[in-house]
């Protein structure tokens, strides 16, 4: 498959650790991987589903203590401790291979050894990155060619050069005592054993397009993050870009797939996806900041997923999916999941292949991080635009968070320097749906907690060197807040689709088309410049008015919070940062 002799040197090692019975290489034609996923299907690795009703669709079944990434199993490998900072669990790159390789001793006797070469962004980008994925799964084969490049096309792209990150993972025995995600991102090297589930073993998305790309980031000048991209066409039919950070929970495929609502689709708005989940962020010749969407597929969350909620993720599932942990209908072999709808399966198996009777059931059919892999290509909604190699040109970056009172419905930052104290500020309140206490606030700066490859201090100062460059280019940045309930708990703005008002706000504060009142916390839109057509009687002015109201003893609360979340960055908290918390706990006591 190659000459390069920097892989084919780490593959002959590869293999000489895990003693695999065979090994193949991934081609990305598309005879082999229907040759696999037959085998799957026999060995009941995958289970095909009615290629009536689901074509090209399988579903897959993980180990019931195998579900979900496991961050306290996550490491960052740097030679120093600080390097890896706070916000991540250290070990030591010779302790950790000492700890792992043993693990991996002959992990694959009697299995096939894969080697997938992929490129994390379209193959002819010159701000793609190329990436090996050595595994025995084929369930993850199958997700990768979905959620990345694969092939004889990315050796070709690669050519001689040492520049690709080298990850291997094997399920090994699915021990969870003995499960690690490494990653030494001195070594461009991801080390992943013991797990079967997509967040911990596709290497290519949160280990590789986060973790490793944002050191790589770091160093070479440009940015990796945990962004939707969506563009808005207008009716003159000019198209503006929008990448915006949430934490889980916070709506944000939704987001990344709105449709417009009526009144804005008759006059011929419309809302075109780029990316659902992760963002590559560079200065362009014209020096403004452009995006470009690592990924080639999602790897979604399917509860809560319904024609209300996201109409385009659901015709995205429609055909050559790959379903995770949802219910299966044993009647018409079709899959359920909570939220889809009030139908669930009477004659069903749950995500764990138990006898479910949706009907009756106290337990749940699908698990709440079951998933769903599909290619961007079956989107509705995709972008004629999403594989530009340049990217798309990012007019505003949004920050959003799940807040009951204290975070207006939409408010700007003064300037980019304030615009990253808002990222790294940002939080969101557990719900009832996450065990532990409602309501305690949780800190993700940027949604980028669990997935920065390096100390969030120097995460902050890089973020605040890139607006340097790019100055007065840079996008404006903006906070969202779709979750403010009211006296009765109730939730006050419609979100979903209505969103859109939001936006169109945000892009015309872009444009300088309309004014903004600054208050303590940055600019907040007057109540009338929010467009209420076709809502006027649910989204009264004086309920917009309630939506953009801050109180200022919350916010308070909230900057002694925030003291408490940064104390342990120490010297690493760059200034600004520090200058941005104190002149919003100034600009609040006046």
């Amino acid at each position: 498959m190659t000459n390069n002799k920097f892989v084919i040197n780490w593959i002959e090692e590869m293999a000489e650790l895990l003693e695999p019975s065979e090994i193949m290489w991934i081609t990305g034609e598309q005879s082999q991987l229907d040759q696999l996923k037959e085998e799957a299907i026999k060995t009941g690795e995958l289970i095909l589903l009615n290629q009536e009703l689901h074509p090209g669709c399988t579903l897959h079944r993980s180990a019931v203590n195998d579900v979900a990434r496991v961050e306290d199993r996550t490491f960052i490998c740097t030679e120093d401790k600080e390097d890896a900072g706070p916000n991540n669990n250290w070990i030591a790159p010779e302790e950790m291979y000492g700890i792992i390789k043993p693990i991996f001793k002959g992990a694959m006797r009697g299995r096939t050894m894969y080697i997938i070469p992929y490129s994390m962004g379209p193959v002819d980008s010159p701000y793609s990155k190329i990436g090996f994925e050595i595994t025995d799964s084929i369930y993850v084969v199958l997700n990768m060619d979905i959620m990345t490049r694969v092939g004889r096309r990315v050796l070709e792209r690669l050519g001689e050069s040492e520049d690709f990150v080298k990850g291997v993972h094997s399920t090994a025995e699915l021990d969870d005592k003995k499960r690690y995600i490494a990653h030494f991102p001195e070594d461009n090297t991801i080390w992943s054993v013991n797990s079967g589930y997509g967040g911990n073993v596709l290497l290519g998305k949160k280990c590789f397009a986060l973790r490793i790309a944002s050191h790589q980031g770091k160093n070479e000048g440009w940015m990796a993050e945990h962004m939707l991209i969506l563009g808005i066409e207008n009716p003159q039919g000019e198209v503006k870009y929008i990448a915006g950070a949430f934490p889980s929970a916070c709506g944000k495929t939704n987001l990344a797939m709105l449709i417009p609502p009526e009144v804005y689709r008759k006059k011929g708005y419309k809302v075109w996806t780029v990316g659902d989940d992760i963002a590559w962020m560079h200065i362009g010749e014209d020096g403004r900041l452009y995006a470009i969407n690592p990924e080639a597929g999602f790897f979604g969350v399917v509860p809560g997923t319904n024609e209300k909620s996201n109409p385009n993720a659901l015709g995205t599932m429609e055909k050559d999916t790959i379903f995770t942990n949802v219910a299966l209908n044993l009647d018409n072999g079709s899959v359920w999941w909570e939220g889809l709808d009030s139908n669930p399966p009477e004659n069903g198996e749950d995500w764990k292949g138990d006898a479910w009777n949706g009907k009756t059931s106290k337990e749940k059919g699908a698990h709440p991080n079951s998933r769903f892999t599909s290619s961007a290509r079956n989107c509705p909604s995709i972008s004629p635009h999403w594989e530009d190699p340049q990217g798309v040109p990012i007019s505003a970056i949004l920050f959003g968070g799940r807040r009951a009172k204290t975070a207006p419905l939409v408010y700007e930052s003064r300037d980019w320097q304030h615009g990253t104290f808002l990222g790294a500020t940002m939080a969101s309140e557990t719900t009832a749906a996450i065990i532990g206490d409602v309501g305690v606030v949780r800190r993700d700066p940027m949604a980028m907690l669990p997935f920065c490859g390096y100390n969030m201090g120097d995460y902050f100062q890089h973020w605040l060197d890139m607006g340097g460059e790019l100055g007065d280019k840079a996008p404006k940045i903006f906070h969202v807040n779709w979750f403010r309930l009211d006296e009765n708990g109730d939730y006050m703005w419609p979100g979903f689709g209505d969103n859109m008002r939001v936006l169109e706000w945000i892009l015309n504060r872009c444009e300088n088309k309309v004014d903004a009142e600054e208050i303590a916390i940055g600019y907040i839109p007057k109540a009338e410049d929010i467009n209420r057509e076709g809502v006027e009687e649910e989204v009264s002015l004086s309920k917009v008015r309630e939506l953009l109201k801050v109180n200022k003893e919350e916010w308070l609360e909230d900057v002694e919070n925030i003291k408490e979340f940064f104390k342990p960055f120490g010297d690493r908290l760059p200034v600004e940062i520090k200058d941005e918390l104190n002149k919003l706990e100034e600009n609040l006591r006046n």
